[in-house]
């Protein structure tokens, strides 16, 4: 008999099965969703918070996050088996944390286990939102579900460095005057380097940070509320 839980961790196992080795130093890990499914979650991130699947944008298949009909709350589906995946004996702690405290969508890019220096890129459009239209890149993602992540936000015009700790989320870095505008493609970039953070937006420097601790975890995307956002061309470099 097929069982729901059975028919998750196949599901599960196919999706972390895709990208498993680590990013090499100096080589460029893209990944640009050419072999999706247009309307499925995305084979080569998972989800772990939020609606997020393959949509079409001008004949260009891109990663979408829903939050049209976003509930706090909501982890994705399969959660528990994408946990055991992602963090085999300590996926419990993440597990519960997220559980817990599932208040911003986001998704983790399986293959980059430990991420510490370097560049991480992507396109991203908004949509639609009335609350929010966020997009982010998430870093510094540990085990128990404390995170990083500097995001734009084309109702804001403003690039924000958050941290996610202990299931609460409070701002590090704010720049405001940022041009963002809605429904255009725009550049969003990382430069890691120790603990010193920068962040990028069309190309211009806009945010710079010296953390307490150097960064060292897993990476991925984020968003926030009702915002519908179209993500490409999703790049991690780690540093020679």
């Amino acid at each position: 008999m097929t069982t729901a839980g059975s028919i998750g961790r196949v599901a599960a196992a196919t999706v972390l099965a895709v990208l498993v080795l680590p990013a090499l130093a100096g080589q460029p890990t893209k990944i640009d969703f050419v072999d999706d499914t247009i309307g499925a979650e995305p084979k080569s991130l998972v989800p772990v918070v939020g609606t997020w699947r393959i949509e079409s944008d001008s004949g260009k298949k891109v990663l979408a996050v829903d939050g049209r009909q976003w509930k706090e709350g909501q982890s994705s589906a399969g959660i528990a088996d994408k946990a055991r995946a992602l963090y085999g004996e300590r996926y419990a702690e993440f597990l519960d944390r997220v559980q817990a405290y599932a208040y911003f969508p986001y998704a983790i890019a399986p293959d980059i286990q430990n991420f510490t220096d370097g560049e991480i890129t992507v396109r991203f459009q908004g949509l639609s939102g009335r609350i929010d239209q966020g997009a982010g890149i998430l870093f510094n993602l540990k085990p128990n579900g404390d995170y990083l992540t500097i995001r734009a936000n084309c109702l804001e015009n403003n690039l924000v460095l958050w941290k996610f700790e202990k299931g609460k989320r409070s701002s590090v870095k704010w720049v405001r005057n940022t041009p963002t505008a809605t429904r255009q493609w725009h550049d969003l970039k990382i430069r890691i380097n120790g603990t010193k953070v920068a962040g990028y937006l069309d190309g211009k420097l806009y945010l710079e940070h010296t953390l307490a601790q150097p960064v060292s975890g897993r990476v991925g995307l984020w968003s926030k509320a009702d915002s519908h956002v179209q993500f490409s061309d999703y790049t991690v470099t780690a540093a020679d």
